[in-house]
């Protein structure tokens, strides 16, 4: 599904373009700038604006696939050849208190509220035709110097783990940044790749310091079931966390000139109860991580290069228990590259290599004729900025809007390649051509 990012009411509060912030005006990828804006709470500002930082997102799309799904895409929909109202979107994104602490609560009381910002994300999900709140984060941030070092450091409480990096390596901001909810995706995921998403609260502080080394930890636990039902939150089958679940993250970043340059290691562990039960004990999962980002501006041309790789160690005794796999441990281990390009803020585009490969349990992975996570392919996608050099029209210019075609080559699908799963496809029938229209403003 989509992912958002590119925020005008961060253009209007700054008094900044957005390729400002984002590599050549592709959103969601972030320039040393908008890591920097990121990393000082969302809160810079030229103080002229007095508008509320709110924005809003529309994405319509298409999708077609190679063989089309039999009973549908979801409900509601064809097997094939499908439009939809991908996802529509509200965000308040900034100042805490907008433009207004100062005259809400004095002069004084502003200068330490007006280090608290906010990213806060509801949207609705056409496809599941649903409402429900989404990224969601508010953060307090400063700077000092520690020890004789120039130190940025902040706090934060979010939804989504991974979501308050400033890089575009780790999961939450990663490639692709968006995708189709109409067509088939691989089963496996690690658990810190969207397992978490909207169904926790986490809690964590953040340093840069030298504006070289980062450093980041928190501590997530499941959100209440009637607060994540009130939200919207769909809670069958998730994974409650037992506790608290600690995340962390370290990471040796480097400008110079119109390059950068980010490598870094991040995790999480969590024991578990599947599916909420607690009857029969915990699940126990600890993902390791390694990512890497380079950038660099060279004339009119604008390059991102992005690399992960995650390596999951399951126990799963309370699932064996209950049924829902074969084996009392696994493991899973999945990979991404991509290469994205932009020419003039204008056009370009991305390709992108994923892999997930693991341990066979055929419990875990019903649907794989083999019990295989085993799935890698390409992205290839196209995009056309048309607000990217001069910004949006004169009645919204802060407005941006990114025109995608892309296209899903699988080599091999949850075990299957040319061989047919069990039910009947193979590999290359999740072939996936997805068009979209990505408006914020």
């Amino acid at each position: 599904m989509p992912k958002a990012m590119a925020v005008p009411s961060f253009a209007v509060q700054t008094g900044q373009s957005c390729v400002a912030c984002h590599q050549g005006g592709e959103f969601p990828v972030l320039t040393s700038y908008g890591r920097t804006f990121k990393i000082n709470g969302y809160v810079d500002s030229d103080g002229e604006s007095k508008a509320p930082p709110i924005s809003f997102f529309i994405q319509p799309s298409f999708t077609s696939t190679a063989k089309g799904q039999p009973g549908g895409a979801a409900p509601h929909f064809s097997n094939n050849d499908n439009a939809a109202l991908s996802q529509a979107s509200i965000l308040y994104a900034g100042r805490l208190f907008g433009p207004y602490a100062t005259s809400l609560f004095g002069a004084e009381a502003a200068k330490t509220l007006d280090k608290f910002g906010v990213f806060a994300q509801a949207t609705y999900d056409g496809v599941g035709d649903v409402f429900s709140w989404d990224n969601a984060e508010i953060r307090y941030a400063d700077s000092a110097t520690i020890f004789g070092q120039e130190t940025d450091y902040g706090f934060y409480l979010n939804n989504n783990p991974t979501m308050q990096d400033p890089w575009n390596s780790t999961p939450v901001w990663g490639f692709p940044y968006s995708s189709s909810g109409l067509a088939a995706s691989p089963a496996a995921a690690t658990l810190i790749d969207g397992g978490f998403g909207q169904q926790v609260l986490g809690i964590g502080a953040y340093a840069l310091i030298s504006k070289s080394f980062y450093v980041d930890f928190a501590l997530y636990r499941t959100a209440g079931l009637k607060f994540q039902q009130n939200m919207g939150v769909d809670t069958a089958d998730e994974a409650e966390i037992s506790g608290v679940a600690p995340y962390w993250r370290l990471a040796y970043t480097k400008n110079f000139g119109d390059q950068s340059f980010e490598a870094g290691i991040f995790g999480m562990a969590a024991n578990t109860y599947p599916a909420r039960d607690s009857s029969a004990g915990r699940d126990s999962t600890v993902d390791w991580g390694i990512d890497s980002q380079y950038q660099a501006v060279i004339g009119k041309n604008y390059f991102t290069g992005t690399a992960s790789l995650i390596y999951e160690d399951q126990n799963r005794d309370a699932s064996k228990t209950l049924g829902s796999t074969t084996n009392r441990s696994d493991y899973l281990m999945t990979g991404k590259v991509a290469l994205d390009y932009i020419y003039d803020k204008t056009v370009g585009g991305t390709i992108g290599y994923f892999l997930a490969d693991g341990s066979r349990d055929a419990g875990l992975y019903p649907d794989s004729r083999k019990g295989s996570p085993l799935s890698d392919g390409l992205i290839l996608q196209a995009n056309y900025l048309p607000f990217g050099k001069g910004g949006g029209p004169s009645f919204w210019p802060n407005s941006s809007l990114k025109l995608s075609a892309q296209y899903v080559i699988y080599n091999r699908f949850d075990g299957s390649s040319s061989n047919y799963d069990s039910s009947g496809r193979n590999a290359r029938d999740n072939n996936t051509l997805y068009l979209e229209a990505w408006a914020a403003f």
